[in-house]
């Protein structure tokens, strides 16, 4: 049996006996979540793997690819850290990484020289389009069997799921 295999099998045993020894427990909540957690580490596992030959980290990759996907290639420190999910510590130091590597500068905001600004350089730029083409096959074969209907209905339920998230969030830090 396939390694992914046996954990969910683990997990919906486990979640079997823990709702059998409290009945109130909301098991089917507690195995998407389970499940969501599993494979969202799974799939971080895979993409750095393509990142590895390259030498970034998930974190430099998606803010590069951040900035890559802004109309004019730049965004803040702030922005980014929202983005990412970084604190300002780490994004400082995935900037330092990605300025030493020439893929990103640090500058001057144009209309606030007060603002600090994030922008990719041409050579990041260059990185990004040699790195996704290879990603492509693996991206798709992970979805592999997934009707267009499924990936929309998937995406849609993790969309209502990240706004239930949003409202938890807010009545946390009201």
């Amino acid at each position: 049996m396939d390694r992914l295999k046996q954990c969910i099998a683990m997990m919906d045993e486990g979640i079997g006996r823990v709702s059998g020894i409290i009945p109130q427990m909301p098991a089917d909540e507690a195995r998407l979540c389970r499940l969501m957690l599993m494979l969202g580490q799974d799939i971080e596992e895979e993409l750095e793997s393509e990142l590895k030959p390259n030498k970034l980290n998930h974190s430099e990759f998606l803010t590069l690819m951040i900035l890559y996907s802004r109309p004019d290639g730049i965004s803040t420190p702030g922005e980014l850290c929202e983005y990412t999910n970084q604190g300002a510590t780490n994004m400082t130091r995935i900037g330092n990484a990605l300025v030493k590597r020439g893929l990103i500068s640090r500058g001057s905001g144009a209309s606030d020289r007060r603002k600090v600004v994030i922008r990719i350089s041409a050579a990041g730029r260059r990185m990004v389009q040699k790195m996704l083409p290879p990603m492509f096959p693996r991206l798709a074969n992970m979805f592999g069997g997934f009707s267009a209907t499924d990936k929309r209905q998937l995406d849609r339920l993790l969309r209502k799921l990240a706004g239930n998230l949003d409202q938890l969030g807010e009545s946390r830090h009201p």
